[in-house]
């Protein structure tokens, strides 16, 4: 089958600074694509240049077999985008944003209540088809926003960030609802923080540092090339005259804030020895996808 969305060496500067550099990115149809990065790695530019919003410097963008910028309107009628930022009415009810968003695909009125039920089912707003914007929880307007996103039953869809802002029973219903996609052949481009949603729900992962793909494969695959398999976080008094013994257990720590991790193949010498600590306490864990990605993207904040 042919790639749904294809970028080739993409090129985007702001000001003289390059934010998207050379980039190479082809997604397989069917699965979830997970585009992981700091803030200012590119991902946001990446996803506007991949919908046409904007236009590369260099490079090329085909997005279900049609060219981008170019031929944008074309391509964008197959395609479905979660934004960051909810974009709702607020004048208009539930069943009346679904309405008109569908109205901009050429679909029919009709056609589209036919999706409303199924629409508001997956984004757990069933019996919400009347209510007033105003009236939703900032939860439930983040649902209605996807729920949105696929009112034109799209083959490709944008989804950056999509879980923010919701709780844990809501970001649950929406990932039984984008695997549910998945299994219906639909492809997934996803952008998150949550480290955790993108090690359960992408098939592949690109991890992006300043505006590059830095590693590339599934969550399972990168856990075990890039990281010590198991960690233990020690934190408490005594820490700090602690790190030397740490360091001869362990073939890697790193400090974050009042916390050390130590990298090991070996958790069994680390947690034995913390025994005879009372001072620390420690949590002893498998090495995980946010293990990965601080490891290749660094602890510092990025503004």
């Amino acid at each position: 089958m042919t790639s749904p969305l294809i970028l080739r060496g993409l090129t985007k500067s702001y000001a003289g600074l390059q934010v998207v550099d050379g980039l190479d990115l082809e997604l397989e149809p069917g699965r979830c694509h997970g585009l992981l990065g700091p803030n200012g790695a590119g991902k946001t530019t990446t996803l506007r240049l991949a919908l046409g919003l904007i236009g590369a410097d260099a490079g090329t963008v085909d997005l279900l077999g049609y060219p981008m910028p170019a031929e944008a309107a074309l391509a964008r009628r197959k395609v479905g985008v979660v934004p960051q930022i909810d974009s709702l009415d607020p004048d208009f009810t539930v069943r009346e944003n679904l309405l008109t968003y569908g109205r901009y695909f050429g679909m029919k009125g009709r056609e589209i209540e036919a999706r409303i039920p199924y629409l508001l089912e997956f984004s757990g707003l069933a019996g919400k088809a009347d209510a007033p914007i105003n009236n939703l929880s900032g939860g439930m307007k983040r649902r209605l926003t996807l729920a949105r996103a696929l009112v034109n039953d799209p083959d490709l869809i944008f989804l950056d960030e999509p879980t923010t802002g919701l709780d844990p029973q809501a970001r649950h219903l929406i990932w039984q609802g984008l695997r549910r996609l998945i299994g219906q052949g639909k492809t997934l481009l996803l952008t998150t923080h949550f480290m955790d949603e993108a090690e359960r729900l992408c098939d592949v992962i690109s991890v992006l540092d300043q505006g590059r793909v830095i590693v590339r494969g599934s969550p399972r695959e990168l856990i075990k090339q890039h990281i010590e398999p198991h960690v233990v976080e020690i934190y408490g008094d005594g820490l700090a005259e602690w790190k030397t013994c740490a360091s001869s257990l362990c073939k890697r720590c790193e400090t974050a804030g009042e916390t050390l991790f130590c990298y090991t193949d070996a958790p069994d010498k680390v947690v034995e020895e913390l025994a005879n600590q009372p001072g620390l306490r420690y949590l002893h864990r498998p090495a995980n996808l946010e293990d990965v990605f601080l490891k290749l993207t660094g602890r510092d904040l990025r503004d």
